[in-house]
């Protein structure tokens, strides 16, 4: 494993992608790719791409955020898995405005994939603090498939803004009320929440239609979860 993603833990407010990393242009291209696996390793249910992506405050449009994400690497075992965590910086590092995006190989981090379209997400706000210990939480309960909804999971964001943090879990029906009360459930049991906590679910539908009628400071946020009124 080389350290390409070393970068990560020391990045700047340069914007440049300076750690190697892929664009979304290259992610048709590199998903028809197979993962090689090593054998001895233990496989993951599902292969699963990293995403990372960080702007600067003010308004974005869709090419904006299209050029910010980057992705820097792809898993399909427990093992590669850790290999790639462990030169990343943990989210509560990261500078305001930062994202990983954590989706199944094949389902860009994107409203507009054919696999999110007619999906949504859970969206919970954390204080400041709490973002590194959710987001492991939450990752890993993802890759042992503790959700139990099958195909429905298309991957995770977590979001490092300035007075909060967002961590959000995208699925691919939002009309499947069951399944996304189950998604909630355990979002609350593997996060380890308060019962008091608040969960808003937002049908990736809704933020198109916000998306399109205003580009806001905040709009990445929008794609990842935000912005919902609150």
């Amino acid at each position: 494993m080389t350290n390409k993603f070393e970068a990560l833990k020391n990045s700047d407010d340069s914007g440049e992608d300076d750690h190697g990393s892929k664009d979304i242009k290259s992610a048709d291209l590199i998903s028809s790719v197979p993962i090689d696996i090593p054998q001895g390793d233990h496989k993951l249910q599902y292969c699963y791409w990293l995403w990372y992506s960080r702007r600067s405050p003010g308004k974005q449009s869709v090419q904006n955020y299209d050029q910010n994400l980057k992705l820097i690497g792809s898993f399909g075992s427990v093992e590669q898995f850790w290999a790639i965590n462990s030169h990343l910086a943990r989210p509560s590092d990261l500078q305001s405005h930062s994202d990983f995006h954590l989706f199944k190989v094949g389902i860009k981090p994107m409203w507009e994939d054919e696999a999110n379209q007619r999906g949504g997400k859970w969206i919970v706000r954390l204080r400041k603090g709490l973002a590194s210990r959710c987001w492991e939480n939450l990752v890993l309960a993802m890759l042992g498939e503790q959700f139990m909804v099958g195909q429905e999971i298309c991957g995770a964001v977590v979001s490092i803004r300035f007075q909060e943090d967002i961590i959000c879990v995208w699925n691919k029906t939002a009309s499947d009320q069951a399944t996304t009360a189950r998604i909630r459930d355990t979002m609350r049991r593997v996060l380890n929440l308060p019962p008091n906590t608040a969960l808003e679910y937002k049908t990736h539908n809704d933020s198109l239609k916000w998306s399109s009628a205003s580009w806001t400071s905040d709009s990445q946020y929008g794609r990842t979860g935000l912005n919902t009124g609150l």
